[in-house]
């Protein structure tokens, strides 16, 4: 993703600047309101759906991405461990699991200083790290749903290497 930093639109309404980027990017979006956009991004695996909210209060843009997954109910300790595991990897933003409407969620939490806006290179920044986390770790969940591996293999396909709690640490 390459979006330019042009004069003068660091001051815009920060879901104007995550509209722009997504007609930039030529991605489908739906701006649900004033301070809240929906948008679909293809990605390698498959579609991620967007969310991203401004809250002038908190001063913080929210992103949430999130995509479809439906393991059997078996399967959701193992899914819970997993998630835990992946969390422990992840920089920034954290995965968890909605059993309804079974959905596998990445949140994270731009917080700003008071009365200061987020750039488009911020905003381009948090996106790219939400779909590509989605993107890392969709193969280990996949695997684990329906590939009938533990999660401890599952993760080994993220990383090419056997996963221990305090390996990647």
């Amino acid at each position: 993703m390459i979006f330019s930093e042009d004069k003068g639109v660091d001051d815009l309404h920060p879901i104007d600047v995550v509209e722009q980027l997504a007609v930039c990017e030529a991605w489908s979006f739906d701006r649900l309101s004033n301070n809240r956009i929906s948008v679909t991004i293809c990605g390698k695996w498959r579609s991620y759906y967007l969310t991203l909210v401004w809250s002038s209060v908190e001063e913080a843009i929210q992103l949430n991405c999130s995509f479809e997954l439906k393991p059997a109910a078996e399967k959701l300790p193992s899914l819970f461990e997993l998630i835990n595991a992946i969390n422990d990897l992840c920089e920034v933003g954290a995965f968890t699991y909605w059993i309804e409407p079974k959905l596998i969620s990445y949140q994270y939490s731009l917080l700003l200083l008071p009365e200061q806006l987020p750039s488009r290179s911020q905003i381009n920044r948090v996106i790219q790290a939400a779909v590509g986390s989605s993107e890392r770790f969709y193969p280990a969940l996949q695997l684990l749903v329906w590939g009938e591996r533990t999660p401890s293999q599952a993760l080994e396909v993220a990383f090419g290497v056997p996963h221990t709690s305090t390996e990647y640490h």
